[in-house]
């Protein structure tokens, strides 16, 4: 049997840029993705804590080191600059692998940069 779980987390970052008139995504600073083992075009899910709302995009590559997180599209209704998300991806696992796996967990600081 194989089942989804969860993959990756990135915890509680703020929403720093909503691009309404833009195709859709959700732009990623580069180090939060590569810490996560997140790549660009990987589908993720998002969960915003300030109104609830859980929806799912792919991710575009960021600039390095500038604590992007910015929604893209359509997505740019679902939050507001300020808002605290978490963002997430899954993977399809067989069973004895998924018992197994561990998800890499990310926790930024306040500016969405990660904690040396």
């Amino acid at each position: 049997m194989i089942i989804e779980v969860l993959k990756s987390k990135i915890h509680r970052v703020k929403i720093t840029q909503a691009e309404l008139n833009y195709v859709g995504s959700i732009t990623i600073d580069e180090d939060l993705i590569e810490a996560a083992n997140i790549i660009p075009n990987e589908k993720v899910q998002i969960v915003n804590n300030n109104n609830g709302a859980r929806f799912e995009t792919y991710v575009i590559k960021g600039e390095r080191g500038t604590g992007t997180i910015c929604l893209n599209g359509a997505t740019a209704r679902l939050a507001q600059v300020g808002d605290i998300v978490i963002i997430m991806s899954y993977a399809y696992m067989e069973m004895d692998e998924a018992r197994q796996y561990q998800p890499i967990l990310v926790f930024p600081d306040g500016d969405n940069r990660l904690i040396k």
